[in-house]
This record gives C-alpha cells, sequence and structure tokens, in this order.
C-alpha cells in the first residue's frame, strides 16, 4: 500500500457505509467516486476474497495513485477513467451487468483541496483551474472571463448561497475590465474587497462560497448528481442499496429528492446519517458530511 496515500485521504462514515451496503461475497459494487481508493479498500476487504469493485474517477492523479494503492487486490479491482455522470456507458464497456450496491461520495477529495496547483483552493496561488477531469474544456477563468455578470451572480447564488452574489459579480466584472482574472488570490482578494467587512464570516474564508459555486459550475456537479440517481436503478439488483455522501444543504437536498421522487427508490434511512463526534474530532472535514440510503425496489 502506498502509505502516503493513506495518511492524506480519510473517507467519512466508513463504518456506516459499509454497514448500509449489505456486503457479501461474491457481489459487484461501484465506487462511483474512487477518489484514492479509501472506500473500495474497506469493500475489498469485506467482501473477500471474490467480491469485486468497479471504480468510477475522472480525476487522472487520483487514477494513478488509487491503482497503485489498491493494486494488491488485482482483477478484483477494475478502474474506469469517466466521470460517474456516465455510469452505464462505463459498466457496458467493463462488460458489468447488474450491481449489488454503490457508493456515491460527493466531497472534494483532500487530494484536489491541499495541492494547490489544482486552483480549488485559494490557500495558495495558484491558476483559476478548479477542473477535476483536465480533459475538461473549461476552467473557472473562463467563467470568470466570459460570463456577464447576471450569470455569474445566479452561479454564485444558486451552487454557493451566496448572498452577496451581484455584488461580487459587478466587482469581479469591474476587475477584470482592467486586468485579466487568472490566479485563486486574484479572485479571493476581488471578493474579500466586494463584500462589507461586517459581513466577513468569522470561521471561513469570505470567498469560499464563490470558490464552491465556481467548482461546481466548472464541473457540472449538479448536472452529474441528477444523471447518476437517475441511471443508477436501471443496473441495480433487486435490493441493492445506494449510499450517497454530501457536504453541503444544496447536494442533499437534490439526493433526497432524487430517491422521493423515483419509484425505483424506497428510503432506507428515514434522516440522513451524520459522523460520530469521535469521527468529527479525529477528522474535521467529516463534519457536514450526512450519508442518505436507499435500496433498489
Amino acid at each position: 500500500m502506498c502509505k502516503n496515500v493513506s495518511e492524506v485521504h480519510v473517507p467519512v462514515l466508513q463504518d456506516e457505509v459499509m454497514e448500509h451496503l449489505q456486503l457479501r461475497n461474491g457481489g459487484v459494487y461501484v465506487d462511483a467516486t474512487l477518489g484514492l481508493g479509501g472506500h473500495s479498500e474497506r469493500i475489498l476487504e469485506s467482501t473477500s476474497p471474490d467480491g469485486r469493485v468497479v471504480g468510477f474517477e475522472w480525476d487522472r492523479q487520483a487514477v494513478e495513485l488509487a491503482a497503485e494503492r489498491l493494486g494488491e487486490y488485482g482483477d478484483r479491482l477494475m478502474i474506469i477513467h469517466f466521470s460517474y455522470a456516465r455510469l452505464l456507458e462505463g459498466l457496458v464497456q467493463a462488460g458489468v451487468g447488474m450491481i449489488d450496491g454503490l457508493l456515491l461520495d460527493l466531497g472534494v477529495s483532500s487530494l484536489q483541496l491541499d495541492k494547490g496547483d489544482r486552483g480549488f483552493s485559494f490557500k495558495a496561488d495558484a491558476p483559476l483551474d478548479m477542473r477535476m477531469d483536465n480533459r475538461q474544456k473549461v476552467t473557472a477563468a473562463n467563467l470568470v472571463e466570459k460570463l456577464s455578470k447576471e450569470e455569474m451572480a445566479d452561479i454564485f447564488y444558486n451552487f454557493g448561497e451566496e448572498r452577496q452574489s451581484r455584488r461580487i459579480a459587478e466587482h469581479i466584472v469591474q476587475a477584470r475590465g482592467k486586468k485579466t482574472i487568472e490566479t485563486t488570490v486574484q479572485l479571493a482578494d476581488i471578493v474579500s474587497r466586494a463584500i462589507p467587512r461586517k459581513y466577513h464570516p468569522k470561521k471561513k474564508h469570505v470567498a469560499t462560497k464563490v470558490f464552491q459555486a465556481l467548482r461546481i459550475a466548472v464541473n457540472r456537479e449538479f448536472e452529474n448528481i441528477v444523471k447518476i440517481l437517475a441511471d443508477a436503478p436501471v443496473v441495480m439488483a433487486s435490493g441493492a442499496r445506494i449510499c450517497v455522501i454530501t457536504f453541503h444543504s444544496l447536494e442533499d437536498r437534490i439526493v433526497k429528492q432524487a430517491f422521493a421522487g423515483n419509484e425505483a427508490y424506497k428510503f432506507v434511512t428515514k434522516r440522513p446519517v451524520t459522523p460520530s463526534e469521535k469521527e468529527v474530532f479525529a477528522n474535521p472535514r467529516a463534519r457536514s458530511a450526512k450519508l442518505r440510503v436507499a435500496e433498489k425496489v
């Protein structure tokens, strides 16, 4: 195992996910957000000797690190370098029919947040990129440069719940008229100046919601969530379960509505499962995590 990978990646709600997936030997499970392989490793361990995992991951660096970390499991693991939105296409290409469970962990991985050159965070000055898959054409810098004030404001409000969205968008338009906005620090500084000091949050950076909104827009995250939740029942065996971990209210609302609005699903968890105090203490990033589980009828 690649020790340093294990150290930087701490999957949330692992025990709860393993319990709700009802893992069994010989089962076929999809980890639709493979990341660095933490959840997949537990699934493979729990379904030994012949359970299989199909992992979807569109971040090339994560694919390589996960393959290294999980190499000991051989052909019990198949990694597909696709977005989870291409679930049906990927399973057809992999020759996989029905599956016995599916996991979707919607959090941004530690690899992406902590590696400053990807542009996901304002902690380091880096190109304003935010693509989870560098095969995509549109970057955050492209959106900031080309969108109208109204379009940007809508993104900040709808994807980030940013109440100062219009003020921020106006400041961005003014700033880009003088100089191209290319880096994370440039954007964070503009947002900081746009919002009056009295409205700056105390416990997080004032640009957090703007960065979240741009990341969601660049990667079309909400569209992808809706698509996989609509497609998943097509390949889920009767009684198979789908576990979805979200990290903010907008994602959680999409998942809840998708489960409730699709007759193929029945709720397993009436309320979302949240991390224990012990887990939050050990891994503060787990604090906002919520797990919803549904079963294929």
